[in-house]
């Protein structure tokens, strides 16, 4: 390879990785918002490197802080719950948060496995 072609490559990898990783809006800097949600249950490691247990109340947010409790409303049912953010992600767009399979059961979004939802940042 030559250097222009890794350069070349080396732009494209960064304008793909760029479409996952999109500015917060002011609201979500300021620790509210509301767009898709989805849930997972994997028995790997999460971002902050605890093991991820589908039980716990946690979530995947793109970028609040590790440990970050945030209530999430389900906008269709109005059933809220309490998630502590301990991993990265949802990489699809349109997606806001990525919740345990037991946060899910709880807003009462399993069954469809995406729901519109509302969040907010309360420690």
């Amino acid at each position: 390879m030559t250097v222009k072609t890794v350069t070349l490559a080396a732009a494209a990898l960064a304008l793909s990785a760029a479409a996952f990783f999109v500015q917060p809006t002011e609201s979500q800097a300021a620790g509210t918002g509301c767009g898709g949600a989805s849930w997972y249950a994997l028995s790997s490691r999460t971002a902050s490197g605890e093991r991820m247990n589908a039980a716990h109340m946690t979530a995947a947010h793109r970028n609040l802080a590790f440990g970050t409790k945030v209530q999430v409303t389900n906008k269709r049912n109005g059933k809220s719950v309490v998630v502590r953010i301990n991993d990265r992600g949802p990489f699809i767009r349109g997606r806001i948060l990525d919740l345990s399979k037991a946060a899910a059961s709880t807003i009462g979004m399993v069954s469809s496995g995406h729901a519109s939802v509302c969040y907010r940042v309360i420690s």
